[in-house]
């Protein structure tokens, strides 16, 4: 049995190191691979713990689904995103930004454009209990860390029929996935292990606040609260977000959390250093719902752990029902 296990670890480590190598190379990517902070999502060691091994399709349908976002301007419209239970913004080279969507309670038939991963993520999907990601690829001397983190890593190349290549645009922004084929069933809202709560607003504290604005140093975020809908509005680079369908996306709820942005030891084919966005610690955070906006203090002290977020007072700060958007922005 722990033959067969070990087995079957180095055929799957095996090709998984050599389609990301192959990805890598077609991106001309670099980079150097020291060692980071401790807890920070890689795993605390080369192996992981065979008790929490998937099986040979990667399949395990208890967990949630992380899909890695294309959000270049020729990426968009989503398709799916406007299925998913949280979706996140980070900063990537260049300044641009790139989308993380969690799917636990509702599995759209496609979700994409799929783009790469990045170091951050690692960190940021630790508090998942191990999640799988769904990705086009990373860079070379990035993926041996992947390949030690507690998460069930999925690429084009490792699951056969689960990605294919759409019409609508051009390569590398057409690359999507058929999630049914990675999920057996929906995992369920206990999957959600993020630390948040849902419930009735702050009774207090809130100041009107019907548009936020987000900037990145090459892109924009703009949430338009809608009475109507009871809704953010989204738009981004200036441009209504929409998705496939014709769907605008409206999350119920929006985070702009205050995070350090730092350098991390990777760059891309052009020389800009990738950015790694430290989700592990403690700062401030702008909470949007109802068309106001509370400030808060958010907390996570290890990557294992949900974020909190709470009022001066140390109370719990409330979501309210619906999707939610979290977007990392420099403290």
């Amino acid at each position: 049995m722990g033959q067969r296990a070990r087995k079957r670890r180095a055929m799957t480590t095996a090709a998984l190191l050599a389609a990301t190598l192959t990805i890598s190379l077609a991106a001309g990517c670099t980079g150097t691979n020291k060692p980071g902070p401790a807890d920070d999502g890689r795993g605390t060691d080369g192996t992981q713990d065979p008790s929490q091994e998937p099986s040979q399709s990667g399949l395990t349908g208890e967990s949630a689904l992380a899909v890695k976002i294309d959000n270049a301007r020729a990426a968009r419209p989503h398709t799916g995103t406007d299925s998913a239970d949280i979706i996140y913004a980070e900063q990537v080279e260049g300044g641009l930004s790139r989308l993380m969507a969690v799917y636990a309670t509702k599995l759209p038939k496609v979700i994409g454009p799929v783009r790469s991963a990045r170091e951050s993520d690692l960190e940021l999907l630790r508090q998942f209990d191990h999640p799988t990601l769904a990705f086009s690829g990373a860079q070379g001397k990035l993926t041996p860390l992947i390949d030690k983190a507690p998460l069930n890593p999925q690429t084009p190349e490792k699951t056969s029929g689960a990605y294919f290549r759409g019409a609508d645009k051009p390569s590398p922004h057409n690359l999507y996935l058929r999630p049914d084929r990675l999920m057996p069933s929906v995992p369920g809202a206990d999957a959600l292990t993020t630390g948040f709560t849902y419930g009735a607003a702050p009774s207090s504290g809130g100041t009107k606040d019907t548009s936020e604005t987000v900037r990145y140093p090459a892109a924009t975020f703009r949430f338009a609260w809608s009475s109507s809908r009871d809704r953010y509005l989204v738009s981004m680079d200036g441009t209504p977000a929409v998705t496939t369908a014709g769907k605008r996306l409206a999350p119920a709820t929006v985070v702009v959390q205050y995070v350090k942005i730092r350098k991390s030891d990777f760059y891309d084919f052009l020389g800009n250093n990738t950015p790694y966005t430290e989700t592990v610690g403690s700062g401030k955070a702008k909470v949007l719902r109802g068309g106001k906006a509370y400030t808060v203090d958010w907390k996570r002290e290890k990557a294992t752990d949900g974020t909190t977020f709470t009022t001066g007072d140390g109370d719990p700060v409330n979501f309210a029902k619906g999707q939610v958007w979290v977007l990392f922005a420099k403290a």
